[in-house]
């Protein structure tokens, strides 16, 4: 349990909220909620004791054990099983003195020790901190391999797992569906259901909210204010408090301004002047009704396509993969303007690689792609977030795609989109996430697309951006089919779902619930194989090891490749940099200097070049790497080089 008590928190001069009081008791499971920047991390930080409330108290129940995903993603050598272990600190402190024990021939003690483990679960903690790792999206057999083969992405997912490992009475979860798949969503969605601890949840997942919560707290205007209820009900819960306190501020300022006219016709009249000023003080003595406010600053639409071609895009007996191998085939789809389709299917069965032939980034293995002649896509990847240029501002973006348009025009439409005032206007690298997933989003939206393709375009989205995007997709014209984890962006905006499994696409008859059920079933069956290997892999190190060094040479190759590539890519930007300097000097627009001018502006078009070939190959390599690595038991999207 734990409780607020008047408590007032700022992070440098801002004040983030304040006379914030609220208790939350043991068991309860709370989401918290409100726009980004509104405090709810510096929250979490104030619980774990990481920070100072300015003013108030922050009471928590002694000797209770929090537990929280660590902010660094690790980076050794040791077994994934091992860094998930470490979440259970009591089992480490009992192995420690287990081993001191041991080398100190203590019978006595080892007898007490080994009874503790017991206890504690301790020896079916190596299988549980397995199912943990294959319920986040790792394959049977992954949890042997070392932490630091693994990209930043699944280290969260490590990270993740540790905590979930700890066997706490109060669980801080931020943002913890950001890097994962919707099979892991669901699963983690099962998980924290049976959780008997207390649970704070910061999301802007809607549907886990509401699946998972129970009461809503929601930073909003510096103020923390408490809903029960899951997010839905929080939602109408807030609506009819906003109209409340409209048609109370409306009412307040007709009496407000019925008394002023009073006191303005009557204060000079010696028989009315007591009245006047009895009215004027209790004019003074009112506490004014705030006008309701709405968060939400983000408001946008696609504008209709220039054409809109029927069909807009066909595969017929195509297959798709990498090299001479194929990941998925005998593929047959029509799209047209008007579907609406989302993409299932389990972790490394392959719908990015799907997406990636629809958008012509992939060419078919065989069979055919055929696009309609008008065709223009709109496609959103999480690697779209790194092609951004840092040095660039939102507006030099937008000038890029469209040099004829105004500077006020394209200052608008990124007014949509949260990119107001000078923020229009800064350099995208020091962005968040969030920022530059908006941005993304803009410039794909302000080409018309009639086809959009969008695979997790919510990761980093806080929930108002995510219902503008649901808004804006409801109204779209084209044909859209989409993959992602945010189960109200799919019912919310697609009709038709699609499956990928066994290399191949097909019809899903049902809903998401069905595909909850189909996820459970077939987990179930796969469960039994993990025990014994996890078991032998944890008691057995030379077999480990040996396991590890046989997936790591025949993976040994394509990472050479993407490696080289990623060198490539930064040594061209590097050089892309520097060259942008050089023209950024005034000297060179002297008359004088023409020629050099000329020179370095055809030098930058053929870098320009050379960094885009080399950015599609190493995307290319990576796609290849993704693949090689799913067939040994996942799909790895975003492997970097420090892998």
């Amino acid at each position: 349990m734990f409780s607020l008590v008047n408590l007032a928190l700022r992070r440098g001069p801002n004040l983030l909220f304040s006379n914030a009081s609220v208790t939350v008791h043991d068991g309860e499971r709370v989401g918290l909620v409100g726009a980004n920047g509104t405090g709810k991390s510096s929250l979490f930080a104030l619980l774990l004791g990481q920070l100072q409330a300015d003013s108030g108290e922050c009471r928590l129940s002694p000797g209770q054990v929090l537990a929280h995903v660590a902010q660094e993603t690790p980076n050794d050598s040791r077994p994934a099983l091992d860094h998930v272990l470490d979440g259970d600190d009591e089992l480490r402190r009992i192995e420690r003195a287990l081993h001191e024990a041991e080398a100190a021939g203590d019978g006595e003690q080892l007898g007490l020790l080994h009874g503790r483990l017991e206890s504690i679960g301790g020896y079916g903690a190596p299988a549980r901190a397995a199912r943990l790792l294959h319920g986040l999206g790792f394959a049977p057999g992954e949890e042997i391999l070392p932490v630091d083969s693994f990209s930043g992405g699944w280290r969260v997912r490590l990270n993740l797992a540790q905590a979930l490992m700890c066997r706490s009475d109060m669980l801080l979860l931020d943002e913890p569906t950001n890097h994962l798949d919707l099979d892991a969503v669901l699963w983690l969605q099962g998980w924290l259901l049976d959780y008997p601890g207390t649970l704070m949840l910061i999301s802007h997942d809607r549907e886990f909210l509401d699946a998972v919560c129970g009461r809503i707290l929601h930073l909003e205007q510096q103020q923390l204010n408490d809903y029960s209820g899951n997010y839905s009900e929080f939602e109408r819960q807030r609506s009819l408090r906003l109209a409340q306190q409209t048609a109370a501020r409306d009412k307040q300022q007709h009496e407000i301004a019925h008394i002023r006219n009073f006191v303005d016709r009557f204060r000079a009249k010696a028989t009315k002047a007591r009245q006047a000023q009895s009215r004027l003080k209790a004019l003074e003595r009112m506490e004014v009704i705030a006008a309701a406010h709405v968060d939400s600053q983000f408001s946008f639409r696609f504008l209709p396509p220039a054409k809109v071609p029927n069909p807009l895009l066909k595969l017929h007996d195509a297959s798709v993969g990498y090299g001479d191998s194929p990941v998925l085939g005998n593929l047959r789809m029509d799209l047209k303007p008007g579907d609406r389709i989302g993409l299932l299917g389990p972790n490394g069965a392959g719908k990015s690689t799907l997406v990636r032939l629809l958008a012509g980034k992939l060419p078919p293995l065989s069979g055919d792609r055929l696009p309609a002649q008008d065709l223009r896509i709109g496609y959103f990847a999480q690697h779209q977030l790194e092609q951004l240029d840092p040095q660039a501002s939102p507006l030099l973006h937008l000038q890029r795609l469209d040099a004829d348009a105004t500077d006020q025009a394209l200052r608008d439409f990124l007014g949509g989109f949260g990119f107001s005032g000078d923020m229009a206007l800064t350099p995208v690298a020091p962005f968040s996430g969030g920022e530059k997933a908006r941005l993304a989003l803009a410039l794909i939206v302000y080409t018309r697309p009639n086809l959009l393709l969008l695979d997790e375009p919510t990761n980093h989205l806080d929930l108002e951006m995510r219902q503008a995007l649901v808004s804006a997709l409801q109204d779209f014209p084209g044909a859209l089919l989409v993959i992602a984890h945010d189960r109200h962006l799919i019912r919310s905006t697609t009709d038709r779902l699609l499956l990928v499994t066994g290399g191949g696409l097909h019809e899903f008859d049902g809903d998401l619930d069905d595909y909850a059920r189909w996820l459970a079933n077939r987990r179930g069956r796969e469960q039994g194989s993990m025990a014994a290997p996890t078991e032998t892999s944890r008691t057995d190190p030379r077999e480990r090891r040996q396991a590890a060094a046989r997936l790591r040479q025949q993976l040994a190759p394509a990472r050479r490749a993407v490696q080289k590539l990623e060198q490539d890519v930064e040594r061209l930007t590097a050089e892309k940099h520097a060259l942008e300097k050089r023209l950024a000097d005034p000297w060179l627009y002297e008359d004088a200097n023409t020629d050099r001018l000329l020179d370095l502006l055809r030098d930058q078009g053929k870098l320009e070049t050379r960094l885009q070939e080399t950015e599609e190959a190493w995307m290319t390599a990576l796609d290849r790497l993704e693949t090689l690595e799913a067939r040994n038991g996942g799909e790895k999207d975003g492997w970097t080089s420090n892998a």
